[in-house]
């Protein structure tokens, strides 16, 4: 597959004010409730990576169904290792991660749909119990990505959950331009 034109947005501004593309305010929930957030986000990627143009990307600049899936299991997968340096080291930096490069690397449109689905789902649970976890000051404690912008845990959960609601928007747009019902 031809790979995307790198998306170089900084989404940071998700924090300040409502996505125009998917309408998601991720001001307007409870902090303690991104870990069920992140379950339910999961459970919705099932029917999507079931559906049958799964691989079909509905135009060269868009990914398909089943890449956005691998990139958020591997976002899941990433932003768990980062949430752990975060509860365990003082204001760490975290690696940097490209994720068009992890998009080829990792063949996301080459993958088989039926083993990314518990693979995304596993990689949802261990974020949502590790997010569990976190109660009282602990909420406050800080990392920086490696461009400079820095997080406490609760604008690191607010940030990251706005990603897979926005990609699955991504999808049932992208299937509604292939002209099948949306998943």
């Amino acid at each position: 597959m031809t790979p995307i034109t790198p998306d170089t947005k900084d989404w940071t501004w998700v924090l300040e004010r409502t996505c125009s593309e998917c309408g998601f305010d991720v001001t307007r929930f409870p902090r303690d409730q991104v870990g069920s957030m992140i379950r339910d986000n999961s459970s919705q990627w099932r029917s999507v990576l079931e559906h049958p143009k799964v691989r079909e990307r509905p135009s060269d600049d868009k990914w398909s169904a089943l890449e956005y899936a691998c990139h958020v299991r591997d976002v899941f997968r990433l932003y768990s290792e980062r949430l752990q340096m975060m509860l365990t080291q003082d204001d760490p930096t975290y690696p940097n991660w490209d994720q068009d490069e992890a998009a080829v690397a990792g063949r996301y449109g080459e993958q088989d749909p039926k083993l990314v689905a518990p693979e995304l789902a596993a990689a949802a649970g261990e974020l949502a119990d590790r997010f569990d976890g976190v109660s009282g000051s602990r909420w406050e404690l800080t990392g920086n990505r490696s461009d400079g912008a820095s997080f406490t845990i609760e604008s690191f959960a607010r940030y990251l959950i706005h990603d897979p609601v926005h990609h699955l928007h991504d999808v049932r747009t992208g299937f509604e331009e292939l002209g099948e019902p949306t998943a």
